[in-house]
């Protein structure tokens, strides 16, 4: 279980473009807003990415730069970002490993139904890879405001 105050794991995966991505590669030039989502081009994900689509210049005015990742593969990824105009990287993790890493993957209740997936969880990852804030089972709306909010005391 990861912890404010403990290491971010390290990762290695595809973004939307086939590209390698590694957590390493943000560590000492911006802090990090690090966002698990279930499924691409589902309603609650859309909202909440374009949220953080809109919310870029917010973001970036704090020193930091915001991820997406999910499950879904890099083809996947790609429509998802083509169809909303998405401006972040999306990272495909259809592995499991990243998601395992930081605890995001859980049996959750869907119609009833106990099934596996992302709980939507938001890190705010430092410049020193250190976890800032965890927000877990995210709420969508009103999301953005809390994460910006928290930029504002990480360093």
């Amino acid at each position: 279980m990861l912890k404010e105050g403990g290491k971010a794991p390290d990762f290695s995966v595809l973004d939307d473009r086939g590209n390698s991505v590694k957590l390493s590669d943000f560590l000492g030039k911006k802090k990090l807003v690090l966002f698990f989502y279930p499924k691409a081009d589902t309603p609650g994900c859309t909202r909440e990415a374009c949220s953080f689509r809109d919310a870029r210049e917010r973001i970036e005015a704090k020193g930091a730069t915001a991820i997406g990742m999910s499950m879904d593969a890099v083809d996947k990824q790609a429509k998802f970002r083509d169809k909303y105009d998405l401006n972040m990287l999306l990272l495909s993790d259809a592995k499991k490993l990243v998601v395992n890493a930081y605890g995001v993957y859980k049996e959750k209740n869907m119609y009833g139904k106990k099934v596996m997936g992302i709980e939507r969880t938001t890190f705010l990852i430092g410049k020193d890879g250190i976890i800032k804030k965890i927000f877990p089972n995210v709420k969508v709306d009103k999301h953005i405001e809390e994460v910006l909010e928290a930029l504002s005391a990480v360093d």
